[in-house]
């Protein structure tokens, strides 16, 4: 087993892994920049070390110093968390070369399913449905312009290298498309350090789903089920749940067949997220494979009673998973509050928190690296707590996650969240009766606000 965890990452995730390696009976270090010296999870880890700086670059982006901390610290593994260095096979093949376990999937899995173009035509290639698109990256603007052509407008522009909802670009017509293309090749040379783009079809009216693989290396694979992730600004992810609703069982199970039957395909091991768009006649397209724990990852365990990060380690550690099938058992939602301003076009909102109080009750979990006191640093995510509740039925579920939020207290100069802003989205109707849809956020809710 594994004995010391070094945690290369910060925010809640970094609490929430320290918590599992404490049960499990692991010495956790975590590995902080010096903006998150007094971070909670540098206060409840075993031991912590500074590797850099504030800025990520310099910091929880340094592979180097990442590895002279687990060197320091005697970790033979290293937890990346989400974000950061958790897709970047690189890192993994350090981890590899240097004898220290690396939590996540082999460094050529991550390679291979991380370049869109090639997980997309290896996922073809497994059986997987695909919407109408490039295969391999294009050429240039003319090559992609005349595809775009055939496939029919709106379309998406991708980066092969994109992630996290950035490097893309939705097109309606084909006067946009070359400005749309030299905008997004730009964007994603100077995000990802990688220009290619390929283009597919874009579903005007979609669902986002997910599910949530686990895969051993004695070639064990199984699926936990769907998570529904259409609520969205900006591509972010605002509000997820597990199952998804309004699916039927028939369309859930022939999605968990194919993202095991793609999982098996590359090889995979770990922990990861098979992603989804659904049409509204419930058909369904394979988009990408997040290589990673998702950061909406609680909605999945509270649903079936696993431990995700437990189950990380352990496969890990080379343990077989033990169960070729996982039961779900009712409904479970997840909010995510985050530092911005819904009312400044959801600015960041950085500043120190004079009050801090967050819900508790029956079925409520809160994930969190906040208190009183903190002070929000602006060089990172916004992301500030996961409110997360479940119950037997979705209405109850829902009005769990009302309760709770009515009892979130997050203030202090210059701080403001989206705590407000996440209730307004589960009051609608189209919320309530699950007929909402990616672009729920962009178009329903403000013509709401307009006619109010």
């Amino acid at each position: 087993m594994i004995g010391t965890v070094l945690v290369a990452n910060r925010g809640e995730i970094a609490v929430r892994v320290v918590r599992t390696c404490q049960e499990l009976g692991i010495r956790s270090v975590v590995a902080h920049s010096s903006a998150d010296r007094e971070s909670a999870a540098a206060k409840l880890a075993d031991d912590a070390i500074q590797i850099g700086p504030g800025p990520a670059k310099e910091s929880y982006l340094n592979i180097p110093a990442v590895i002279e901390a687990a060197r320091a610290k005697g970790a033979d593994a290293i937890h990346p968390g989400y974000g950061f260095l958790s897709e970047n096979p690189d890192f993994a093949e350090v981890c590899e070369a240097e004898g220290i376990t690396f939590i996540g999937p082999p460094a050529g899995v991550m390679e291979r399913l991380g370049d869109k173009s090639t997980a997309r035509a290896m996922m073809a290639e497994a059986g997987l449905p695909l919407l109408p698109g490039s295969r391999e990256p294009l050429a240039g603007v003319a090559e992609a312009a005349a595809l775009a052509d055939e496939i029919g407008y709106p379309v998406i522009i991708k980066a092969v290298a994109g992630g996290g909802g950035r490097g893309m670009a939705v097109v309606r017509s084909a006067g946009e498309f070359a400005e749309a293309w030299a905008r997004t090749r730009a964007s994603a040379q100077a995000v990802f350090g990688d220009g290619r783009l390929y283009v597919e079809r874009y579903l005007d009216s979609a669902r986002h789903v997910e599910i949530q693989v686990l895969a051993d290396t004695h070639g064990g694979v199984v699926h936990l089920g769907a998570r529904d992730c259409s609520l969205q600004r900006r591509h972010q992810k605002l509000v997820e749940e597990s199952p998804a609703p309004r699916l039927s069982p028939d369309v859930v199970a022939a999605m968990g067949e194919a993202a095991v039957q793609g999982a098996r395909a590359a090889g995979y091991v770990g922990a990861g997220t098979f992603e989804f768009l659904v049409d509204t006649d419930g058909r369904f397209y394979f988009m990408e494979v997040n290589c990673r724990l998702q950061v909406e990852h609680p909605v999945t365990e509270l649903v079936t009673g696993l431990d995700l990060v437990a189950e990380q380690i352990r496969v890990a550690a080379g343990e077989p998973l033990g169960y070729t099938a996982v039961e779900q058992r009712g409904v479970a939602i997840e909010c995510r509050i985050n530092a911005e301003d819904p009312a400044r076009d959801f600015a960041p909102a950085a500043g120190r928190l004079a009050e801090c109080e967050l819900p508790a009750g029956p079925f409520t979990r809160v994930d969190t690296h906040a208190y009183r006191g903190y002070r929000i640093p602006p060089l990172y995510d916004s992301l500030l707590a996961k409110l997360i509740v479940w119950a037997p039925d979705r209405d109850a579920a829902i009005a769990r996650m009302r309760r709770a939020l009515a009892e979130v207290r997050l203030s202090g100069p210059g701080i403001a969240t989206t705590t407000e802003f996440l209730a307004e989205v589960l009051d609608h109707e189209r919320f309530r009766n699950a007929t909402h849809d990616t672009r729920f956020i962009e178009t329903v809710l403000p013509a709401r606000r307009a006619t109010a």
